[in-house]
């Protein structure tokens, strides 16, 4: 297997023809992991230097590591995935799906061989434990005399959907149904309309007034926004997604008003809801949890498979029916 390290930006268009192919026939199939996903973050915060790692075998591509050096002060250099640690979810080593054992074993070599000179700690955010790299790489690493620490991150509550809005309400417990089931009628009868924004509006526009809506709903959130390239970052993914298709901007209006919002996406058959964001003066109605069982029930009407909350464990997520996904820091260090 041959491997070749990327430490320039150009390797973004010498990879994009490879890169989502060799996504969607792997199990890391997340939208995190894409190609635009990939060059937006990189983009946006460029926080150290790259060091991507292609694998192939006959020139084909099999696999991918997606990666830069962190250089922290007094803390020498991690090796990092592109999109660590903040506004990602979900982040791994790509790998053909019968190609697995391969790629992480070439890759454990390359990281314990010619690539050790690079780094001083691998600091893989945001591993999926159901996912090949947390399953076969701490122990190839390990095997190669490193000191491997898996450290729990967060949950992330998912949603299995059934076939019918109707399944879905008997998945409820029976007090949080007829809740639901109250409120969608409340909001009804007050006139509450959802939309999605489509291709043709104002994306730009829109996405300014979902920005206010989510500062608006937590100080947390407005503190997150003022943080260098994160709304430069917030901006600039929409645009690429709704491009792409990938982008479910949503609104719940009153009199033309918004009053609450759901930034979510729409990718691999799954609905992942990335921020949300919400006029607390209407909170007597519910809004966000009116504005959620639309977005469930047309997930639903549109055959997706999952609905998944992302990371936190907000109790929301469980009352709506998730149930948790792990996700990983897996942390590697060279022995004194």
């Amino acid at each position: 297997m041959d491997i070749h390290v990327y430490t320039d930006e150009s390797l973004f268009d010498e990879l994009k023809p490879e890169w989502n192919r060799l996504l969607e026939q792997s199990r890391a199939n997340y939208i995190f992991l894409t190609w635009e996903w990939q060059y937006t973050w990189w983009q946006s915060y460029r926080p150290g230097d790259l060091h991507v790692i292609a694998l192939r075998d006959g020139g084909a591509l099999v696999g991918l590591a997606s990666c830069f050096v962190h250089h922290m002060p007094e803390r020498g250099r991690w090796l990092r995935f592109v999109g660590c640690v903040e506004v990602t979810d979900y982040l791994e080593v790509i790998a053909l799906r019968d190609r697995e054992p391969e790629v992480l074993e070439a890759l454990a070599d390359y990281l314990l061989g010619a690539g050790a000179a690079h780094w001083d700690r691998i600091d893989f955010c945001n591993v999926r434990e159901q996912s090949p790299t947390f399953e076969r790489l701490p122990g190839l690493l390990e095997a190669r005399g490193l000191e491997v620490t898996t450290k729990f991150e967060d949950v992330c509550p998912v949603i299995a959907l059934p076939g019918t809005w109707d399944e879905y309400l008997e998945l409820l417990d029976g007090k949080q149904r007829r809740e639901l089931r109250r409120k969608l009628r409340r909001a009804e009868a007050y006139n509450l309309t959802w939309r999605m924004v489509k291709p043709a509006d104002d994306l730009d526009a829109a996405m300014e007034a979902f920005l206010r809506l989510m500062e608006a709903s937590s100080p947390d959130k407005a503190k997150f926004m003022e943080l260098p390239g994160n709304r430069d970052f917030f901006l600039a993914l929409s645009r690429v997604l709704m491009a792409r298709g990938w982008l479910q901007l949503i609104f719940l209006d009153r009199a033309g008003e918004p009053i609450a919002t759901y930034l979510n996406f729409d990718y691999g058959n799954r609905i992942q809801v990335y921020n949300s964001g919400l006029n607390l003066e209407y909170m007597p109605l519910s809004p966000g949890w009116v504005l959620l069982g639309h977005a469930i029930e047309y997930a639903i009407a549109q055959g997706r498979e999952e609905f998944d909350f992302l990371q936190g464990d907000e109790e929301y997520k469980y009352r709506m029916g998730g149930k948790d996904a792990k996700v990983w820091m897996l942390i590697a260090e060279k022995p004194d």
